[in-house]
C-alpha cells in the first residue's frame, strides 16, 4: 500500500476544496443567491463528494463535516466569490485548472480510501468517481439545473479512468507513489484537453423532436 505524506495530502485536498468551492460560489452568484446561498453552494461543491465517499465506505463522521480545515477552506472560497465575484469570474480559466487538479486528486484519493476501507475493485472505482463529481452534482441540483457533469466537456470519464487505473495498480501490487501521481497527472491532462478542445462524451443523434 502507498504511504502518504499527510501534509502534502492535506495541501492537495485544500486546493481541491478551494477550487470546487469557487465554482460553486460562481454558480450561486449567477443564480442571484444571497450570502447564505453562496456559502451553501460553495460548501456543497467542495465537500459533497467527500461526504458521499465517507458515507459509502462507512467512515463516520465524514471529513467534510468534521475536518475544520476543509470546512474553512470552502467557506473562505465562498466569501471570496461573494465579495470579489467579478474578479473570480475573470480568472475562470485559472479556476478550471484548479478544478481539474481537484478532480484528479479526489478521484485517485477517493479510490485509495475505498480500497483502504476494504471495498472491492468495482466499488472502489465507483467511489473514486463519486468523490470527484459528487460535489458538483449536489451543487447543480441545489441550483435547480441539470448537473454540468451530464452535459459539459468530459468530466466524469477521466475521473473514472484514473480510478480504474489506480485500482488495477493496487490489484497487481504496483500502487507506488510514481504510479499514484502518474494517474493524477493523467486525469488532470485529460480533463484539460477536454476543456481546451471542447471535447464531449458522445450524445444521441437528433432524429426528430420527442413529443
Amino acid at each position: 500500500m502507498i504511504t502518504y505524506d499527510a501534509n502534502l495530502q492535506l495541501a492537495l485536498d485544500l486546493v481541491g476544496v478551494f477550487a470546487f468551492a469557487l465554482s460553486g460560489g460562481l454558480v450561486a452568484v449567477k443564480k442571484r443567491l444571497d450570502l447564505f446561498g453562496v456559502l451553501v453552494l460553495s460548501g456543497a461543491a467542495a465537500l459533497g463528494g467527500g461526504v458521499m465517499r465517507d458515507l459509502l465506505i462507512g467512515h463516520f463522521p465524514p471529513v467534510g463535516i468534521s475536518d475544520w480545515r476543509l470546512v474553512c477552506s470552502a467557506l473562505v472560497a465562498g466569501l471570496v466569490t461573494f465579495v470579489y465575484h467579478p474578479a473570480v469570474a475573470r480568472i475562470s480559466r485559472v479556476v478550471r485548472v484548479l478544478d481539474a487538479a481537484g478532480l484528479a486528486v479526489f478521484a485517485i484519493g477517493g479510490s485509495l480510501k475505498a480500497l483502504g476501507a476494504g471495498m472491492g475493485p468495482l466499488a472502489s472505482v465507483i467511489i473514486g468517481g463519486v468523490t470527484a463529481v459528487g460535489g458538483g452534482i449536489v451543487r447543480d441540483v441545489l441550483a435547480g439545473q441539470v448537473p454540468e457533469v451530464l452535459r459539459r466537456e468530459m468530466y466524469a470519464l477521466p475521473a473514472l479512468l484514473g480510478a480504474t487505473l489506480i485500482v488495477l495498480a493496487h490489484r497487481f501490487d504496483h500502487d507506488t507513489p510514481p504510479v499514484l501521481w502518474g494517474c493524477v497527472a493523467l486525469v488532470f491532462a485529460l480533463r484539460m484537453v477536454a476543456v481546451v478542445l471542447d471535447v464531449h462524451a458522445p450524445k444521441p443523434l437528433r432524429t426528430g423532436e420527442v413529443s
